[in-house]
């Protein structure tokens, strides 16, 4: 590893730390030879998933793709990004789960849905009326009704 200031790598680890509940390493690190201090992240590495769209294309998974949707759903929430992280997590621990290579967006979109209501009613919402697609209003109705009894359709249609 090499120091992103002045290229050196003569770099010391001054302190790591588990995140993530344990799937990642943080650790702080330092230049030696300009005094520049960074975090780098270590994961484990998974094999490349393909997540295959509605129109039949196919792009590997994005996990800032993911987390960035996650944001704009829950934009002047009181949802945190410790919170955004963690529901990350649990949808790529399920993606990862299920053994299979290639997974439809469907199955993605789902998750996010499932997440967002744990999390926040508004976030929900936002994400259901797009990912949905509402047509009209009664339609929109219908989900707000889910929400306000406390439960919410999660379709999974593979």
């Amino acid at each position: 590893m090499k120091c992103n200031q002045c290229q050196s790598d003569d770099i010391k680890v001054i302190e790591s730390r588990d995140v993530a509940e344990g799937q990642a390493i943080r650790r702080r690190r330092m230049c030696l030879g300009c005094g520049h201090r960074f975090t780098t992240y270590e994961r484990l590495e998974r094999p490349q998933l393909i997540i295959v769209k509605n129109d039949g294309t196919r792009e590997l998974f994005n996990r800032t793709k993911l987390l960035a949707g996650l944001y704009r759903a829950c934009e002047k929430t009181t949802v945190t990004t410790l919170q955004l992280e963690k529901a990350v997590d649990t949808i790529e621990h399920e993606l990862y789960a299920c053994g299979e290579q290639e997974v439809r967006s469907t199955r993605i979109g789902e998750l996010v849905m499932d997440q967002l209501a744990r999390l926040n009613e508004v976030a929900y919402v936002r994400f259901a009326s797009v990912y949905r697609r509402f047509k009209d209003i009664a339609s929109f109705e219908r989900e707000l009704n889910n929400v306000r009894q406390g439960k919410h359709i999660v379709e999974v249609s593979e």
